[in-house]
């Protein structure tokens, strides 16, 4: 049985070891490239006595992090990654709770993070990238590791408070990967065009799939998300087949008539999620990609990432909503009324999730992990709209609460 996320890239690398893995327009990594860089990265930090802790991933948007990010799970630790787009505020919460002691940072942040008011050990990418490895020294991380080990930290958004740590394990990122690439349709012809930042869970939906099938991710430049007729055209240029984006970034590209300029030629399957996807502009994407499949997903960073799923196979009114869809094999979904009993259909009611892809929980924040509610208020709740509790039940029975707002189909 698989119990560690880095055993995907086993494969891929017996069977196409100098295929592009992650590319971006500076940087291109092969799988055998990932190895290396995985196994340096991996033995710096052994190197520097870490064990079992979070270390923080302070880089650019670029393959060579992703790579950094399999290189701190080598060691047995976890990575928190960071972006210099974030507000210090939030930067510096994240330092508090996770109270690293290594950074990683490349050239583009060592500066910033010099500047930093917590101290840690500051390590170039530069550097460690060149560490020899010692395989000996990593097969025995390897050996001693288990499936509920903390694999990284992501922080929510913080739409409803203060943004906390979120840790997932081996296991619930492997159970959610094999269940969204079944769903998907993901293989080894599957070229990913990455649009989220990689200090979300949302890019876990290109990074695993492409080590699992030996596929490729382009990371697109944020660049030409301003540009929509360059973005459809890098699309078309590099051949990308399935995207996983947030659904204003699909909107940005149908709203401004890019469609009477150019087509994305090459999109297969197109997933969305994160927001409601106005009916209008959706129906521009099915004429547009007549093609493609289009999956509505949805899911809180709680959950790994997304546990319920709706392939869009028929015509919406102007005034309906897609639906929320149906749990991923291996996930329960529930809707419970106050009363704890099952809702009917039509009625409101809690949205529970129970499964395997749930996360270990808030890292360092006991009051969050044991309160039985959290509740907030949100106003000017539409009818197609409502506050639900999302309650998370792991496998040992324990669970903690947080509230989100939801789109509920009627």
């Amino acid at each position: 049985m698989q119990n560690n996320v880095l055993d995907y890239l086993n494969e891929s690398l017996e069977r196409v070891p100098d295929k592009i893995a992650y590319a971006d327009d500076e940087v291109s990594l092969t799988f055998s490239d990932v190895k290396r860089i995985m196994d340096s990265v991996g033995t710096g930090l052994l190197n520097k006595g870490c064990k079992r802790e979070p270390v923080i991933v302070f880089m650019k948007k670029s393959p060579n992090t992703i790579a950094t990010f399999f290189g701190v799970i080598n060691a047995g630790c976890y990575y928190v990654p960071i972006d210099s787009e974030m507000p210090a505020t939030r930067i510096n919460l994240i330092l508090d709770n996770c109270k690293p002691r290594v950074i990683i940072c490349d050239e583009s942040t060592v500066g910033i993070a010099e500047g930093f008011d917590y101290k840690a050990d500051i390590v170039l990418f530069s550097d460690i990238v060149n560490t020899n490895p010692d395989y000996e020294a990593l097969a025995l991380v390897r050996k001693k590791a288990i499936d509920a080990d903390p694999i990284y930290i992501v922080f929510t958004s913080g739409s409803t408070g203060v943004p906390k740590g979120v840790c997932a394990c081996h296991r619930s990122v492997i159970d959610y990967i094999e269940q969204l690439s079944e769903t998907l349709g993901f293989n080894e012809d599957t070229i990913f065009g990455n649009q989220t930042p990689l200090y979300f869970d949302a890019c876990l939906k290109e990074l695993y799939p492409t080590l699992k099938f030996g596929a490729t991710t382009y990371l697109i430049p944020h660049s030409y998300f301003m540009f929509p007729v360059k973005l459809v055209e890098y699309i078309n240029e590099h051949q990308i087949n399935t995207v996983c984006w947030v659904v204003s970034a699909l909107t940005m590209i149908s709203a401004f008539a890019t469609f009477d300029t150019v087509k994305p030629t090459t999109l297969r399957t197109i997933a969305f999620g994160s927001e409601v996807f106005p009916i209008k502009q959706f129906r521009l994407w099915r004429e547009a990609c007549p093609e493609a499949k289009f999956f509505n997903l949805y899911g809180p960073t709680e959950g790994t990432g997304m546990c319920c799923y709706y392939p869009v196979t028929r015509e919406f009114a102007d005034d309906e909503v897609i639906p929320v869809g149906f749990p991923f094999k291996n996930t329960e979904i529930m809707l419970l009324k106050d009363d704890n009993t099952l809702a009917e259909p039509g009625e409101q009611g809690e949205i529970c999730i129970r499964g395997t892809s749930v996360t270990l929980g808030y890292y360092n924040n006991p009051e969050k992990q044991a309160r039985p509610t959290y509740k907030i208020r949100l106003t000017q709740l539409t009818r197609k709209s409502s506050i639900v509790q999302v309650i998370l039940a792991t496998s040992t029975n324990t669970a903690s609460l947080y509230s989100t707002p939801v789109r509920i189909s009627r």
